[in-house]
């Protein structure tokens, strides 16, 4: 069995470190670089930062402050937010990060999803999807979850694997938040169809919820923000939960690294 990924989400807004429920009710959860480090000393796997307002507000993700968080860091490292063009993902490449994530770009022009893959290869690109059960089923929303979208998100999911994408990226719009756990249903459904890696975010509220989303969920990596944030889950703890549990996961490092570049 693969190792299980641990990865902690930075949501930035104003350059600070945010977390909510639902996507709203935002609240500050401190200084992205020091976390960042922090992070990466506890021994999580990847970092992934978004910059949940840059699409909503049309601008590009703040490639000063990706260069100042992969700095000091020394493992991979995936940023999101307001990524429309091949130039936008050169920019953050070259700013330090490994992994590009789109959303409602990749949305509004798929093509851009077949375009990273050909010119920077399929392990660059992440697919973000937000989506929300709704009557009509799991549907995919656009700008930081704020405008519904026609798209289905296994349909969706399915295209992206087809066009190039390398991993999906699957947040759960009703359980961002609220700690109640993943959505493990839909995570299955998505495992069992795509061939790429699926990262489950949005509902971690304590150890058992990782376990259930690799177990229950078939997810090769959990996502967390608020209870890494203030606190309320450590890292090595999780780690040494999951192995006795049974779950395969890598060893959380210990070194204080001087960043990986």
């Amino acid at each position: 069995m693969l190792a299980k990924r641990i990865i902690p989400c930075l949501d930035i807004k104003d350059g600070q470190t945010v977390k909510g429920t639902n996507f709203v009710n935002l609240r500050q959860a401190g200084d992205p670089v020091e976390l960042g480090r922090a992070y990466s000393e506890q021994g999580a796997d990847e970092l992934t930062f978004l910059d949940i307002t840059a699409s909503h507000e049309g601008r590009k993700t703040f490639a000063e402050l990706v260069k100042r968080i992969a700095a000091n860091i020394n493992i991979p490292f995936t940023v999101g937010g307001g990524i429309n063009e091949l130039s936008d993902v050169d920019r953050l490449l070259n700013a330090g990060a490994d992994k590009i994530s789109i959303n409602s770009s990749a949305i509004r022009n798929p093509q851009l999803i077949d375009d990273i893959a050909k010119h920077f290869g399929s392990q660059v690109c992440v697919l973000a999807v937000d989506a929300k059960m709704t009557e009509e089923g799991w549907k995919c929303y656009l700008n930081g979850g704020r405008i519904e979208t026609d798209k289905e998100l296994l349909t969706w999911t399915k295209e992206a694997q087809e066009r190039g994408a390398g991993e999906i990226l699957f947040t759960s719009m009703n359980h961002d938040g609220v700690k109640t756990g993943y959505a493990n249903e839909a995570l299955a459904a998505l495992a069992g169809q795509l061939s790429i890696p699926v990262i489950a975010s949005g509902g971690a509220g304590t150890m058992e919820h990782f376990r259930d989303a690799f177990t229950v969920g078939k997810a090769d990596a959990a996502l967390a923000a608020s209870v890494f944030h203030f606190g309320e889950i450590k890292i090595p703890d999780l780690k040494s939960y999951l192995c006795g549990q049974g779950i395969t996961v890598r060893e959380g490092r210990r070194e204080n690294g001087e960043g990986r570049r």
